[in-house]
């Protein structure tokens, strides 16, 4: 088997909240967990899709693993070399590899610099190619991401949101990395431009063997461009495998719940929806035992136990879940596998 590109092993990172001058003092500080305890592989060439409610660590995860976010604890390895051993040196020759597209290009780009100006301090930053070509590479990158190279000599603002995107996109493939983390890339845009942003991550990725961490809620985007997806709730990962094993149907009831939320365009459907009863409980003080299970609509008397937290467990193949009771999906909610 393939080894993977990237990995992460035990993968931690809390924040720790705003508390008073006594709380600190006497070592009650309350911590966010943000992201507890990932394990997570990500193999050459594919395209892995992580999933979940607004808040549940997605976009933590992904920064994380390109160490935008030093982790808390535990380990990220690419192609074996733990990225926390390495010198601020080293680190700093290794982010050509391993790049980041901003889920808000308004905010991701500087709005005192030109498309050029953008793209070429990327290649300034690592030196790359000869300085009196560089601009001859940044309209190559302009036209790459379906940009004219006219597009250089403009600000931000005189760009559209599809464009602005496009800018990020081609900010990230300048420094010809192999593995680039996607958040929500298309979540600020009309619909009638996400199809083209989401045809051109596809394009580059066969161009270029180029390997995706694509950060999503929308979950029919997901179906469309990713190989594997991964379900994450609370800064856990409660589900993984194939897109066909994951979404036809889910083991988990917490991604079962999530898909029956996909609307249908058909005015005629009359699917069961799976609400959820209650909030997502606060990252500061998670449940003990599996975290879903205060909202979970098949949790079990012991599932709320200190000591009853789930591991990822093999289903079949490579497809793995974290909830013992999972064939209770299909006699309390009737699903048919």
């Amino acid at each position: 088997m393939t080894d993977p590109l990237l990995s992460a092993e035990g993968l931690v990172k809390h924040y720790p909240t705003e508390e008073d001058f006594l709380a600190r003092l006497l070592g009650r500080r309350r911590w966010v967990q943000a992201v507890d305890g990932v394990d997570l592989d990500i193999y050459p060439g594919e395209t892995l899709a992580l999933v979940g409610e607004s808040g549940c660590g997605k976009s933590t995860l992904g920064r994380a693993l390109v160490h935008l976010e030093e982790p808390t604890a535990g380990t990220v390895r690419h192609r074996g070399d733990d990225l926390g051993a390495l010198s601020a040196g080293e680190l700093r020759e290794r982010r050509r590899d391993l790049q980041y597209v901003f889920q808000n290009p308004s905010a991701s780009l500087d709005p005192r610099l030109t498309v050029g100006d953008t793209l070429r301090e990327a290649l300034d930053a690592h030196e790359i190619g000869p300085v009196g070509e560089r601009d001859r590479r940044v309209a190559e990158l302009l036209e790459t991401v379906g940009l004219r190279p006219s597009h250089a000599g403009r600000y931000p603002r005189e760009l559209s949101g599809g464009q602005r995107q496009r800018v990020g996109i081609a900010r990230a493939l300048a420094v010809d990395p192999e593995f680039v983390v996607c958040d929500e890339p298309v979540s600020a845009l009309d619909v009638s431009v996400q199809a083209g942003v989401l045809n051109l991550l596809a394009d580059l990725q066969d161009e270029f063997g180029l390997t995706y961490l694509f950060v999503a809620h929308d979950l029919s985007v997901v179906q469309h461009i990713a190989d594997r997806v991964a379900v994450m709730y609370l800064g856990e990962l409660v589900e993984i495998g194939t897109v066909e094993a994951v979404f036809s149907p889910p083991y988990h009831p917490y991604t079962y719940s999530l898909l029956s939320a996909v609307p249908e365009p058909d005015p005629r459907w009359e699917g069961d929806r799976v609400v959820l009863d209650g909030a997502v409980p606060s990252a500061t003080d998670p449940p003990d035992g599996c975290k879903f299970h205060t909202r979970c609509p098949i949790a079990q008397d012991d599932c709320g136990e200190w000591d009853a937290h789930p591991d990822l467990e093999p289903v079949a193949g490579d497809h793995a879940i974290a909830c013992p009771y999972s064939d209770r999906l299909d006699a309390d909610l009737e699903v048919e596998r």
